[in-house]
């Protein structure tokens, strides 16, 4: 299944509003305005996958998918299928964010305990009860009721208006007003989020938003944005002018009063950010429920391997190959015949003549990444090719290759250390599946693989596959 990821935009937000509105996770980044608001600076691209949205973006250097936002249960994880093979395609480490409370059993089922998890308590949303803030009832909120009859005392005038789309000139002069305090924070998620705020308010009808503001003498001094998803209303926008007291509790309860209704149980006033100041007016809310967002970087086997093994077979000796070797692995690696059905020729990303040396840096930095597996296999003292365990999959899969310098070939010892190898696959790494392949005018590879108990896996206008188990 192909994913073909292309940079989001308004219309395809717009179209995604099934999705969001079905999605009941508690979290406010799977809603349309969350993900308009701060596509630019998370860099979001999408894509349509087995019936469910899928986004991808680039945050700091790495690449993280979301959860797919499925209309039918259980279409996720047809498209963690398809992410997960995107990945391997592509060598790219996957990492899944904003992965919520609901779907981590799916994560559990399927990586077991091989993952690292974070749940980072600066990106929690906050949840509360709708009806609290209705209503500002009992002595925890006897500081917001106190705070709001202090304000309907000082501005008796005041007025609670909801606005749409053709209020955006208006919304936009109160931001304006607001805009100095926000920057005056000095950070640049205060700049990112009242940028986002500003890029919204043109879409405010295109995304069904509930638009409120406090009013006083014909000017804006409070205003909330919210949108309603599932059973919760997500406040994206919540600023007030601090010149008049009380105005924050005020705008939060008339907000609610509003648009709490027709099965609202919930108001979603989104995380913190590790503000500090943000963090203690939240807090003062009394909300329900800290939501959490799961960061989980599923690990492969390899990822438990610290040091290249050795083992023994009947007649050779696996295990790392060392600068002691290198002009004989220069020798199998400057070859163009053994390029030419290994899959890479290092004359696509080196220009001159390369020495040992670059070589060996290539193996060193590909264990090191993770990225494979490098054994030398040894005929006593001599090194007489290379096998290597790659490409490994997050269900406990990987790939086999090996290769020999030319006057080895024939023996047997390519299918001895491929049958080694897979036994150290099997058992020290607990791999279920062994995968191989093979160009198909490289017959003898083919018969090889057959030989060391491989079955046919398939074939393609250039390759044919092969699979082994345990089991097998």
């Amino acid at each position: 299944m192909n994913i073909n990821f292309k940079t989001l935009t308004l219309n395809d937000i717009v179209e995604m509003q099934p999705y969001f509105e079905r999605c009941n996770w508690r979290l406010s980044d799977y809603s349309a305005a969350f993900k308009y608001m701060w596509q630019k600076h998370f860099s979001l691209d999408f894509a349509y996958v087995a019936d469910c949205v899928v986004f991808r973006e680039y945050y700091q250097g790495r690449t993280y998918f979301h959860f797919p936002m499925e209309l039918n249960e259980g279409d996720s994880e047809r498209a963690i299928d398809a992410i997960e093979a995107y990945c391997r395609e592509r060598n790219i480490r996957i990492h899944y964010t904003c992965v919520p409370r609901e779907k981590m059993n799916v994560m559990i089922e399927r990586y077991g305990m091989e993952m690292r998890v974070t749940n980072h308590r600066r990106w929690r949303d906050y949840l509360y009860n709708a009806g609290d803030f209705v209503n500002y009832v009992g002595k925890k909120f006897s500081g917001q009721r106190n705070h709001v009859n202090k304000f309907k005392k000082l501005y008796p005038q005041y007025r609670y208006i909801s606005l749409c789309g053709d209020d955006c000139a208006r919304m936009c002069e109160f931001l304006k007003r607001f805009e100095s305090r926000q920057l005056a924070k000095g950070t640049v998620m205060a700049k990112e989020e009242l940028e986002g705020v500003y890029a919204l308010l043109p879409h405010i009808d295109d995304f069904k938003l509930k638009v409120g503001a406090l009013e006083i003498d014909g000017q804006i001094i409070a205003l909330s944005i919210g949108e309603k998803c599932g059973e919760q209303l997500i406040i994206h926008v919540e600023k007030a002018l601090t010149d008049y007291e009380g105005a924050y509790p005020t705008m939060a309860q008339e907000f609610a009063k509003a648009n709490a209704v027709d099965g609202i149980k919930y108001i979603n006033r989104e995380d913190d950010s590790g503000d500090a100041g943000l963090r203690k007016s939240k807090l003062q809310y009394n909300p329900v429920r800290l939501v959490d967002k799961y960061d989980i970087f599923p690990r492969r086997a390899i990822d438990r391997v610290a040091h290249i093994p050795t083992y023994v077979t009947e007649r050779l000796t696996i295990k790392e190959i060392t600068d002691i070797n290198s002009l004989e692995f220069y020798r199998l690696e400057y070859d163009a015949e053994r390029n030419r059905y290994w899959g890479y020729d290092w004359r696509e990303h080196y220009k001159g003549e390369p020495n040992p040396e670059y070589f060996m840096q290539g193996i060193r930095e590909d264990f090191a990444n993770k990225e494979e597996i490098p054994m030398g296999i040894f005929l006593g003292k001599v090194l007489i090719g290379e096998v290597v365990l790659h490409n490994f999959g997050y269900r406990n899969d990987c790939e086999v290759g090996v290769r020999l310098l030319p006057e080895y070939e024939g023996g047997g010892y390519a299918r001895e250390a491929v049958l080694g190898a897979m036994n150290y696959a099997f058992f020290d790494l607990n791999i279920e599946t062994v995968l191989a392949k093979c160009y198909k005018q490289n017959l003898r590879s083919r018969q090889m693989l057959l030989s060391a108990g491989m079955r046919p896996g398939g074939e393609d206008e250039t390759f044919y596959y092969f699979r082994k188990t345990a089991a097998m």
